[in-house]
């Protein structure tokens, strides 16, 4: 995991138990806030689950609303991982397994699972990500790459496990996999002797009266909606083999996923709510994560607050659920956020009024002096070379062996690919230059510059005088203030609640914090003196008025 300045992820939730209930009115009133003009076109559909249940739908433009009903039906992606989870859970209260067994218990006869010396991997160590297996299985041939499971096969599952290698020793490093999941789909069908859509809806669909979720056969009446790339292009829908289907392939409509919700607020005293209860667990604490059993917790005021995101081709999907303050929250998109944050900030904030909600992403002109300083042929991680040109106001990328592309730019300052989904994400360095990351596909790959006509820009010096008068408090949301202060010559930076960071001078008023991808711009009044910045980080932009 990298380290973190602004903790706006919802991985790092402080949910308030005492938010009041929300009216529908407040409910669209946020997310038309945060999605008016946004370049991707989004459409989000949210429910606030209290003891009453408030819901919104909202679009980035509201004259192209798409078509949207009660029976819509959105793919919520990984959040499927969690009802996975219930149908182990019910396994293992009716004693059929432990969480202690080795994950060849689930599987047929004979399959062959990578160990660690003698260390197996356990189904703890699957639901918890700690399997040491890989992202994505090996063999796994992507024929589609705007549907790229649709093509793996049982061989091709089964033959990547049996050649995978641990990336690491089971329950000691998380390392999300996709692949670990795949394979315990795949052995829940197996043992139950069905296929997995039918044993979910058996086991939890059902009992749930989640009636219109489904994952390749859609109950009568129920509409899919089309999903869109965040460039806010359609895409097509993912299909994901059956068995195989656990790791991601449900689509629900935004009611169910409702009384999915309330479920696990309330789980009740039957097989399906001691199974619900039983993933809500603390399993395992590492480096990087806590979970349950396919949950991911974050800390709120002494309790633990569960959430899981989940994100497609086309769709994104956000669950949080607060059972000591009796709230949860579901946001369904019909566009893909994994590349440029996902819902998650939208979440938080909705669950606790005083987190930032973020602005819409509007489309932007770049600086030139930006253009100029990332022009050039750099190298991704993994041997990939790339060239990044200027074409007016724009940047084009073309990789080793492919076509060019034109990019787009926003005022998140992210440069997005205009026919597919990608985003260049500038990294400002502690010598002035420029490098960036690619985020692709949930992925995010570094980037290095390695043409050697351009030499690096040199860091600047400035005299303790100049450092003071940066000096002060600055607000960047309404609990969260970065504090600025000169020590032994040198400029640092601490975030409420974290510790100092040091921030180098790289042109006039321009300061980074290379470590932690920050770059901080402090302005002036007419008479000179300071009186805010801008923080640009992660693909967020935050400002401050000195006080």
């Amino acid at each position: 995991m990298k380290p973190h300045l602004i903790a706006l992820s919802v991985a790092a939730l402080s949910l308030a138990g005492d938010a009041s209930a929300m009216t529908e009115g407040e409910l669209k009133s946020v997310l038309e806030r945060r999605l008016s003009g946004d370049r991707t076109g989004a459409c989000i559909a949210v429910a606030v689950v209290e003891q009453n249940v408030t819901t919104a739908y909202v679009c980035a433009d509201p004259k192209a609303a798409r078509p949207f009903d009660g029976r819509t039906a959105f793919e919520i992606g990984s959040v499927t991982k969690t009802m996975t989870a219930a149908l182990l859970a019910d396994l293992i209260i009716k004693g059929e397994v432990a969480l202690s067994d080795p994950l060849t218990t689930l599987l047929p006869p004979g399959t062959k699972v990578p160990a660690y010396g003698r260390e197996p991997i356990t189904l703890a160590h699957v639901v918890t990500h700690t399997s040491g297996l890989p992202a994505l299985p090996g063999r796994m041939q992507m024929v589609d790459q705007f549907n790229p499971y649709a093509a793996i096969t049982e061989a091709q599952l089964l033959e990547s496990l049996a050649v995978a290698k641990l990336a690491s020793k089971p329950g000691t490093k998380f390392a999300y996999s996709n692949f670990a999941m795949m394979v315990l789909s795949y052995a829940l069908a197996k043992r139950a002797g069905t296929d997995f859509e039918t044993l979910l809806g058996a086991r939890l669909l059902a009992p749930l009266a989640m009636n219109d979720s489904y994952i390749a056969k859609a109950p009568s009446g129920v509409h899919a909606a089309q999903g869109h790339m965040s460039n806010s292009k359609p895409t097509p829908a993912w299909d994901i083999p059956v068995d195989m289907a656990g790791v991601g392939g449900v689509r629900a409509t935004l009611p169910d996923m409702v009384r999915y919700a309330q479920a696990l607020l309330r789980p009740g005293d039957n097989a399906v709510g001691r199974a619900i209860a039983l993933t809500q667990k603390d399993v395992i604490n590492v480096p990087g994560a806590r979970t349950g059993v396919s949950w991911f917790f974050a800390p709120a005021s002494g309790a633990a607050t569960l959430m899981h995101e989940g994100g497609t081709g086309g769709f994104a999907a956000l669950i949080i659920v607060d059972p000591q303050a009796g709230r949860a929250l579901v946001a369904l998109s019909d566009t893909a956020f994994s590349d440029i944050g996902g819902l998650g900030m939208i979440g938080e904030h909705l669950m606790d009024p005083k987190k930032r909600l973020g602005e819409p992403r509007r489309i932007a002109v770049p600086d030139d002096a930006l253009l100029d300083a990332l022009v050039g042929r750099y190298v991704l991680d993994g041997g990939l070379g790339i060239v990044l040109r200027r074409k007016g106001s724009t940047l084009t990328a073309q990789a080793d062996g492919q076509i060019e592309f034109a990019m787009g730019y926003d005022s998140a300052g992210d440069f997005y690919a205009l026919d597919f989904d990608a985003v260049i994400r500038p990294v400002r360095k502690a010598n002035g230059s420029y490098s960036f990351t690619l985020h692709q596909g949930g992925g995010v790959t570094k980037a290095e510059r390695v043409d050697a006509s351009k030499s690096p820009a040199t860091a600047i010096r400035l005299s303790p005088d100049e450092l003071k008068a940066y000096e002060g408090e600055y607000p960047l949301t309404a609990n969260f203030v970065l504090r600025v202060f000169a020590k032994d010559g040198r400029l640092y930076g601490q975030a409420t609640g974290q510790g100092a960071f040091e921030i180098t001078p790289v042109a006039k008023d321009v300061f980074v914090a290379e470590p932690l991808g920050v770059e901080i711009t402090f302005e002036h009044d007419g008479a000179g003196k300071v009186v805010g910045l801008t923080l640009k980080q992660g693909g967020q932009v935050l400002k401050g008025a000195r006080r």
